[in-house]
């Protein structure tokens, strides 16, 4: 015992050793578990974290390279991830890396590194770093260029979340076992390649298509037998959707024409379909939808209950709902502006809904009265067993009408014989 700052007495700490000739103290029983057991133990560290073990003995320099998973969250230097998958040892069935407004150079470096290490799961995320108001996120992206992405031919499922950096599709080769794709915040080159690299004949297995927050993609074309799920959302410029998919089941797609306010062109083949979230803008007269029997649940276009007639969210709305003659569950959304005073009703515009069975009513109130309107949706479908509402505002009923002034058009219906 040795006395140790302010008058307190401090322990020595016995240094471990892996090696019988060490000299004096506790023996290394740790060192002595088999391969495994310490990999289950580096498995729970991140990847830089478990290589520092190799400089407690000889014993312990290769086992971080056994790791089936490796993970570099907040890869300060991304040109370190490459190195390290090179000597990395083991069978690679999952890589995490996340990066702070990563360069496609980096980015390309590690990653074709991975595409011949990978047989499993991939997740890349690119944060963007701070920008004051005068910065724009994407223009700066789009600078910096684009990566391609390879052939990632043993990937299960990819995770690519690139803060707006450009990726370019590879036009040949065979994503052989890759189960789900999403691809968020990116800006695409050549983007026409896109739909022939998800299609079957280069993703035989393909199963759940992610793609949101995309830039460049005007023209998306899928063939594919295998995919069940597809959801697209915020793909900025798209002019044309094309989507022949015997097997999907669930499709959503979400602002992705509304943004730009362009006329939507789409056609969608998917006989098997049994979910459809179309919150967009919908014109029967340039999309088209296949047969689909087996449709259970749709979701339209949100409606405004005070606006104007023109309002293409009602239109695409409506035009929807009119497509269908019987659904067992309608998801729909009513909206109320805050301020209504130059608006004028325009519920009555919606005087037919498909045979329905179970009716989820979303209101956004915004403070107003929604009695009426309720009303209104409840009388065109009587036949319902059940009905749910969601109020979406974060407020209670009886406060958002505690709220509402007294000559408020929303309320003229509590004084009606």
């Amino acid at each position: 015992m040795e006395p140790g700052g302010g008058g307190e007495v401090a322990t020595k700490r016995p240094k471990l050793s892996s090696d019988v000739s060490a000299g004096a103290g506790y023996e290394d029983r740790l060192s002595a578990l088999p391969d495994d057991i310490l990999v289950l133990i580096l498995r729970h560290l991140p990847t830089s974290t478990a290589a520092r073990t190799s400089v407690l003995s000889h014993r312990w320099r290769r086992i971080w390279a056994l790791l089936p998973e490796l993970r570099f969250p907040y890869a300060p230097d991304p040109h370190q991830i490459g190195p390290a998958l090179q000597v990395h040892e083991a069978a690679l069935r999952h890589l995490s890396v996340l990066t702070r407004d990563a360069g496609p150079d980096s980015v390309a470096a590690w990653l074709h590194v991975a595409a011949r290490r990978l047989s499993g799961s991939l997740f890349f995320e690119n944060l963007e770093r701070q920008r004051s108001a005068q910065e724009s996120h994407e223009e700066e992206a789009a600078q910096r260029g684009a990566f391609k992405l390879p052939c990632l031919e043993r990937a299960t499922n990819v995770s690519l979340h690139l803060g707006f950096l450009g990726l370019a599709v590879p036009p040949t080769g065979v994503f052989a076992r890759l189960t789900e794709l999403c691809l968020s915040r990116v800006r695409l080159h050549a983007p026409g390649l896109l739909g022939d690299a998800v299609s079957s004949l280069r993703c035989p297995c393909l199963q759940k298509l992610t793609v949101c927050d995309a830039r460049g993609l005007d023209n998306l074309a899928i063939n594919s037998d295998s995919l069940r799920q597809v959801e697209l959302s915020d793909l900025r410029g798209l002019r044309q959707l094309t989507i022949v998919a015997p097997a999907l089941k669930d499709f959503n797609i979400k602002h992705c024409f509304f943004r730009d306010q362009s006329q939507p062109v789409a056609s969608i083949s998917a006989p098997q379909l049994a979910t459809l979230e179309w919150t967009d803008l919908y014109d029967p007269s340039s999309v088209h939808l296949g047969e689909m029997e087996h449709l259970r649940l749709l979701m339209p276009f949100f409606f405004v209950v005070y606006g104007h007639e023109s309002l293409t969210h009602n239109q695409s709305c409506l035009s929807l709902l009119r497509r269908f003659k019987f659904i067992k569950r309608l998801i729909l959304t009513l909206t109320y502006l805050r301020n209504m005073d130059y608006y004028h009703y325009v519920m009555e515009d919606m005087t037919m809904l498909p045979d329905i069975t179970i009716l989820h009513l979303n209101v956004l109130a915004n403070g107003h009265a929604f009695g009426a309107t309720a009303f209104h949706v409840l009388r065109m479908c009587s036949g319902i067993r059940r009905l749910v509402l969601a109020l979406l505002a974060p407020m209670e009923v009886e406060v958002r009408l505690s709220f509402v002034y007294p000559i408020c058009i929303c309320i003229s219906w509590l004084t009606m014989a």
